[in-house]
């Protein structure tokens, strides 16, 4: 059987990578009404804006944004599963509809990839979206009791292996913990993926993205870009890297610190720059893609894409102006003791 990691990682040898965009901003775009996100699903709860619920509800709507994607020239295809667990789905009381959520996205975003690989031989892959939930296990919810925590480590571990058996099982390739803001359960989520690989007798290969909550270059739970590197070095991921956060602009001294220490892939997807005082994002395709053809003259990334705000126009620009760029060279790592709190320590051999 073919490896993933190591077709996607001679890939990126010889060119930079492009992955997909948002799945929220397309969807926004077309319009739909409670009743469309609803479908024929009785619920006790209004599913508008359950943007995940739509790969069972509406499935030809996120083919057709998967293929817009694969017509802008991405290699990596996401799956619409950003909150497809049972944590967040408990919002709109659809707990016991995740694994058919995720067998449904991972079905559909694999059939849009398989069938136009075999057009034009070119070969894409698909990453099994996990997004962070919206439980911390880092951080209290109450101010008054710091050591208060909504959920355990086993838990979230848990939630999580439900979400991935789904996505393994409907076929993807990797495994994408996203949008990281506490390094503690993007760790419960690459746990979930060893344990699920344990399970199958095989690796099931991951990658991790960090979100930044500001300009300090730090995530909620306080780590550094290199104190987050060092925290999952050993999970050993297929690419590491930034999303959402900022624009380009913002993101950049990060990218170039995450870059100069992680002996992976880089991924960085930010942001079509700061959103307006209404919430939207008025970067247009090619500003955004010049920005991110810098990253790339600059050597420091292997595969780039867009996060929110970011249409199949903004990743199109982006293929563009990357073509014919030379790919980051992956650095090997000296021996030494890595360590990490909110801070990273380095301690040579």
């Amino acid at each position: 059987m073919t490896n993933p990691a190591e077709t996607l990682r001679a890939a990126a040898a010889s060119r930079i990578l492009v992955k997909d965009g948002p799945y929220g901003t397309a969807i926004q775009a077309l319009g739909l009404t409670a009743a469309d996100y609803a479908g024929g699903i009785a619920s006790n709860h209004d599913q508008k804006g359950n943007n995940d619920l739509l790969n069972l509800t509406q499935p030809q709507a996120i083919a057709g944004i998967c293929d817009a994607y694969i017509a802008a020239g991405a290699d990596l295809l996401a799956t619409n599963t950003f909150n497809a667990n049972r944590i967040s789905q408990a919002d709109y009381g659809m707990e016991d509809k995740v694994r058919e959520i995720n067998l449904a996205a991972a079905r559909v975003i694999r059939e849009r990839v398989d069938a136009a690989t075999a057009l034009d031989g070119r070969p894409r892959w698909v990453a099994g979206s996990l997004g962070p939930t919206n439980k911390t296990l880092s951080l209290s919810p109450r101010v008054s009791d710091p050591g208060y925590r909504e959920v355990t480590f086993d838990g979230v571990k848990d939630v999580y292996r439900e979400q991935i058996e789904a996505l393994l099982d409907g076929g993807v390739d990797f495994i994408l913990i996203e949008t990281v803001f506490d390094t503690l359960n993007a760790k419960a989520a690459a746990f979930a993926a060893a344990e699920a690989g344990d399970a199958r007798g095989r690796d099931v290969p991951v990658m991790l993205s960090m979100t930044l909550t500001d300009l300090s270059g730090r995530n909620l739970s306080g780590q550094t870009v290199e104190a987050f590197w060092h925290s999952i070095r050993h999970v050993k991921p297929v690419a590491v890297g930034l999303n959402c956060s900022f624009g380009a602009t913002e993101l950049r001294s990060h990218v170039q610190a995450l870059a100069r220490v992680a002996d992976t892939l880089i991924m960085t997807y930010p942001n079509a720059g700061l959103p307006n005082d209404l919430g939207a994002y008025d970067e247009q395709p090619e500003t955004t893609a010049g920005f991110i053809r810098g990253w790339a003259e600059e050597g420091l990334v292997n595969i780039v894409g867009g996060c929110c705000g970011n249409t199949p126009a903004h990743i199109a620009a982006m293929a563009r102006q990357v073509a014919g760029l030379p790919a980051r060279a992956v650095p090997a790592a000296a021996p030494a003791l890595r360590l990490s709190g909110l801070e990273a320590h380095r301690f040579a051999a």
